[in-house]
């Protein structure tokens, strides 16, 4: 089996990116904005909030190394899917929790993993399913942000660590380097 893409929205994308490319089969971790309706947006059109767009990032993996299903709890368990249009001090549609299937397999087990965390979170999610939308790859410099410029950026700084302590904490045998620290 070839490679697969998953695409999720769970706030700003330097962060969501961060936890993925630690991920065992993650291959290929892209940001961009999708979800909206105008064409080849910029991040300050996204940031307005007024292009319809979510932050989100493009995950290419090895279905044989991770399965679409464990990337979805990973992405559940990594953000906070009960805030409604923001994660922490990101406020704005463009910062919503989304899945954004690329067939039907996927929504299926993204609706599933949807039951699953309501389930856990007393039914408080509101993470949505979108349809697949144009995908737009985000400016270079916010590629690879976390290992590039984030960590000399307060608000990464800040926001990333917990969230990369949670990753190799809960799913530790899924990790590209076991042994990492955050």
């Amino acid at each position: 089996m070839a490679q697969q893409v998953a695409i999720f929205a769970g706030g700003c994308f330097w962060c969501t990116e961060a936890v993925f490319l630690d991920v065992a089969g993650v291959e290929k971790v892209e940001s961009g904005y999708t979800g909206g309706e105008v064409i080849n947006p910029t991040y300050k059109q996204v940031c307005g909030g007024d292009t319809g767009h979510a932050e989100a990032i493009r995950v290419t993996f090895d279905p044989h190394v991770i399965s679409y299903a464990q990337l979805l709890e990973i992405f559940f368990a990594t953000h906070d899917p009960t805030q409604l249009n923001r994660q922490g001090n990101d406020v704005g549609t463009q910062y919503r929790s989304a899945i954004f299937p690329l067939d039907a397999e996927q929504e299926a087990q993204a609706r599933a993993a949807l039951a699953t965390a309501n389930e856990e979170q007393g039914g408080r999610v509101v993470t949505t399913i979108e349809p697949q939308g144009e995908w737009y790859p985000a400016e270079d410099y916010h590629q690879d942000y976390w290992a590039n410029e984030g960590q000399r950026n307060p608000y990464c700084i800040a926001t990333i660590p917990p969230k990369l302590r949670k990753l190799r904490k809960s799913f530790q045998a899924r990790l590209k380097n076991a042994g990492a620290n955050a």
